[in-house]
């Protein structure tokens, strides 16, 4: 079998048709310079040298075996390339889970993130809702997701990435809309209300609970929705109002309106990063120095 050095070899006579120029090229002499073309050719089995008294040229059979020598340099290069790009993070493939909101209010961060920095690195991207990320990772097939609320677990290693209000949605013309201020939470539990499931939305279902409770009011809950697209959709239908993430006013309906509550913290809608600890995939923590809080 032959080497990369004999291929080398082979390739600096043939380009420069001397054997002293090629291992002037090669830095080194021409004596071993012509051990490793002998014994490339004992490998290949044909004569790839005509030699002269004035130098080297291919042989028709080293003229078709030259193109294939540069391929296989070209293509040994390229694996020395990928193998340090992969080490240093800068290449290979990071799969990100999102729920719906967080695609609003971090997703395209980051996606503008790795294309300026990490351009070698590909972003294979699922919608996923909390519950099913945790899983996901747990079973290794995602490398990150952006989740709300999750559980707290030595086999996970989380990092808040963003936080946001709970503002309301209404439907033009609503009274909560009329009042000439702020709403307050005692205001808005005078209303029906559109929220979220407990199972699918499980954590803002929960916000949504704790601030009532925690203001001492119960509002009159009339439909729960997995997702907040489908939310903003019965509350542009005048079905009720409802919280929603600040992120999600973007998701602009012909009846809908966004109102600041008042009373409320600017930061009670989380959204963090969640790996699997023991991944240390390199293009995975370069991308996670680039958007870490």
């Amino acid at each position: 079998m032959y080497t990369l050095d004999q291929l080398r070899g082979f390739v600096a006579v043939a380009e420069e048709g001397h054997f002293g120029r090629a291992a002037e090229r090669l830095r080194m002499t021409q004596p071993p310079l012509s051990r490793q073309i002998q014994k490339l050719e004992r490998a290949v089995g044909v004569t790839l040298l005509e030699r002269s008294a004035h130098g080297a040229a291919p042989t028709p059979a080293g003229r078709a075996f030259l193109a294939e020598a540069r391929r296989l340099l070209s293509q040994a290069d390229a694996a020395v390339l990928v193998a340090r790009r992969s080490a240093q993070g800068t290449s290979g493939t990071v799969r990100i889970a999102f729920t719906a909101v967080s695609a609003l209010a971090v997703l395209g961060q980051w996606i503008a993130a790795a294309r300026e920095h990490l351009p070698d690195v590909d972003l294979m991207l699922t919608e996923m809702v909390t519950r099913a990320q945790v899983d996901a990772l747990l079973a290794g097939e995602i490398d990150v997701g952006l989740a709300r609320g999750v559980p707290r677990s030595d086999v996970l290693s989380a990092r808040l990435v963003y936080a946001e209000p709970l503002v309301l949605a209404v439907p033009r013309g609503h009274p909560l809309a009329e009042l000439g201020r702020r709403p307050r939470l005692a205001d808005i539990a005078a209303h029906e209300l559109v929220t979220y499931a407990p199972i699918e939305a499980r954590y803002l279902y929960e916000l949504v609970i704790t601030v009532f409770r925690d203001a001492g009011v119960m509002p009159r809950y009339v439909q729960q929705m997995g997702q907040v697209h489908s939310l903003l959709a019965l509350v542009d239908a005048g079905v009720g109002a409802a919280l929603v993430p600040r992120s999600a006013s973007v998701l602009r309906l012909p009846n809908l309106e966004f109102l600041d509550v008042d009373g409320l913290a600017p930061d009670l809608v989380e959204v963090h990063s969640v790996w699997r600890t023991g991944n240390d995939a390199p293009a995975l923590h370069a991308l996670l120095g680039l958007v870490g809080r």
